[in-house]
């Protein structure tokens, strides 16, 4: 178990630092200059070259990414060059918007697909099991910022029965306005995991302990319950702890459309002001969230399945 933790320390700074690399090519290579942004089209040359000097730009490439690097292991990502604000101080305090955002969407979609990928395998080829096949799999093949935009419309602007913006003041009026975003991000995954525990399920009903359970007459919900979905739902904690990236990366456009603070939000105005530290924060810290979610579903898999704790 230990050397299974090792390894996986090991893999994750590993990844990080790829990404962060990754980055940094990838944003010098993006055309536009820093300074010119943030000192405005009236700076004289001189002021830019300053700035440069101010942001480590004047530094080559491969320096840059020393530095920083250097900063991370001391704690330090970096100040926002508008601001001058710490960027762990800015990413710290959008950070808990998008991970409320992103665990209401999982959670509602984990509550109703569930149940109904389990009633469908329990009623395999009936009506209701292909009403719900139909259904779920155009939710999976409906982008979720095209959730967003009619759900919008209609709910908010047409209906006016949610609000359409922000993230609300309180914790009853945040839980209003995490309603349209949540849904928009959390009805694919609906299908999505419907469709995988569905199958799953139908493979663990026809295994040996199952049919054995049956000859002792307990009733098939009791079954299916205690015994069945306990394995028919590992495949569903791999693909969400997995899938915590798409997640992420779904958020970014919920936050622009329904104009929600969190770290989505954050880094699309910190590439388009080519705020450097800002995007290197964000991204260090999303790959961290990815790399401890797929972690957390390997440990919730060993609970669930004894069996794989011999491979740890």
């Amino acid at each position: 178990m230990w050397l299974y933790f090792l390894k996986r320390i090991v893999l994750a700074i590993a990844i990080i630092a790829v990404a962060v690399t990754l980055l940094f090519l990838m944003i010098r290579a993006v055309p536009g200059d820093p300074a010119a942004v943030l000192l405005g089209p009236r700076a004289t040359l001189e002021m830019k070259a300053l700035l440069h000097q101010q942001m480590g730009l004047d530094k080559p490439l491969a320096m840059q990414i020393v530095t920083f690097f250097g900063g991370l292991l001391h704690g330090n990502l970096g100040f926002d060059v508008f601001s001058q604000r710490p960027v762990a101080d800015i990413v710290f305090e959008q950070l808990p918007y998008t991970i409320e955002l992103i665990l209401v969407s999982i959670l509602w979609s984990v509550v109703v697909a569930v149940p109904l990928g389990c009633y469908s395998a329990m009623r395999r080829n009936s009506l209701v099991d292909q009403v719900a096949g139909v259904v779920t799999v155009a939710t999976i093949a409906i982008p979720s910022f095209v959730v967003a935009v009619y759900a919008l419309l209609i709910f908010a602007v047409t209906l006016r029965w949610l609000p359409a913006i922000g993230a609300g003041n309180g914790f009853r009026d945040g839980l209003v306005h995490l309603i349209l975003p949540g849904f928009a991000i959390g009805i694919g995954w609906v299908g999505y995991i419907s469709r995988l525990v569905r199958a799953s399920m139908l493979e663990v009903l026809g295994e040996n302990h199952v049919r054995m359970a049956r000859s002792f007459g307990i009733s098939e919900w009791r079954i299916v319950a205690r015994y069945a979905l306990p394995l028919a739902i590992l495949p569903t904690v791999t693909i969400l702890g997995v899938g915590i990236g798409w997640l992420l990366s779904s958020a970014v456009f919920i936050e622009v459309v329904f104009a929600r603070p969190g770290i989505g939000a954050l880094i699309v105005n910190a590439v388009n002001t080519r705020n450097y530290p800002i995007v290197m924060g964000v991204v260090l810290v999303t790959t961290f969230l990815i790399v401890a979610a797929t972690t957390l579903s390997d440990l919730v898999n060993a609970v669930l399945d004894p069996r794989t704790r011999e491979k740890l």
